[in-house]
């Protein structure tokens, strides 16, 4: 009887291992969202960084001393100092503040302005929708960075002009990604049903097809974050960033591009923005797998 029961319990036991993928619930999970998390984790370190920069810092980011330019780093001074003798570690702390704040506020607002002016085109349709359309279409003609770029030189050197020439490259895509899915949900039942109750179209289309559209809009905001951050970084780099002598990644890579023997002053600020988009690029993917129910059983 024994016999018997065992090798009845084998090919059970072997079922359900070949249905888990011979993997157990922990295994599972860290296959599934283990970059997510480490995404997530490097993500929250910046973000305490930039909100406690104040209390961290052991130097003033702006306080020049040209007695102490471009010493290597020490229990000084933990990662060097730069042409001016400012302190890079404090420096490179600070910047966090600029390079986030700036980053989330272009991809919220962007995604805001494009999510609604998309989901507008796509509801109401007609005129509108080919005004909008196409007012998409002209800017993504030109490559972002470069439009970016000449916006900025005109309106001139500073963080809040950089942000609106960000802007104004940033909302074609959720206008067009917002445009498709509010066409697909436009068609369903219940806004046949909340039209037939007399609900007003406005209302329709912020508190019911757009809410039901949101989550292939939340993964692009995540993702995109780090391509903020790299797109200010560029063009601080380039000088068409923040007002010097504000700190910010950019520009502090652009102050040590030709120190080949003092590399520390451009190889930590470069380092942050590798890190930091990388955590946003994991957050992103795990935030589209959570979101996507296909993805539960891989």
């Amino acid at each position: 009887m024994s016999a018997v029961s065992g090798e009845q319990a084998r090919p059970v036991a072997a079922g359900e291992e070949a249905a888990t993928g011979g993997l157990s619930r922990g295994k599972r999970w860290r296959k599934r969202y283990g970059l997510a998390a480490a995404g997530a984790t490097i993500v929250a370190i910046w973000v305490f960084i930039a909100v406690f920069a104040p209390l961290i810092s052991p130097y003033d980011p702006t306080a020049v001393d040209v007695t102490q330019r471009l010493l290597a780093p020490s229990w000084k001074h933990w990662l060097g100092t730069d042409v001016l003798g400012r302190d890079v570690f404090s420096r490179l702390l600070y910047g966090t503040q600029v390079s986030l704040t700036a980053s989330f506020v272009v991809v919220i607002l962007g995604a805001a302005i494009g999510t609604i002016l998309g989901g507008m085109a796509a509801y109401a349709g007609g005129r509108i929708e080919q005004l909008i359309m196409r007012l998409t279409d002209l800017v993504l003609c030109f490559p972002p960075i470069i439009l970016a770029l000449a916006i900025a030189a005109a309106l001139g050197i500073g963080t809040m002009n950089t942000i609106i020439a960000m802007l104004v490259v940033w909302w074609p895509k959720f206008a067009r990604l917002a445009h498709s899915l509010v066409l697909v949900q436009r068609s369903h039942e219940y806004v046949e049903a909340a039209k037939s109750m007399g609900l007003s179209h406005k209302r329709i289309l912020l508190r019911h097809i757009i809410p039901n559209a949101v989550g292939p809009l939340i993964v692009l905001i995540t993702l995109d974050l780090g391509n903020a951050i790299m797109t200010f970084a560029g063009l601080s780099f380039l000088g068409l960033g923040v007002v010097p002598p504000t700190p910010e990644w950019g520009s502090m890579v652009a102050e040590g591009r030709e120190l080949v023997q003092q590399w520390w002053v451009a190889t930590f600020p470069g380092i942050a923005i590798l890190t930091i988009v990388l955590g946003f690029n994991f957050l992103g993917d795990g935030v589209r797998d959570w979101l996507d129910p296909r993805s539960a059983n891989r």
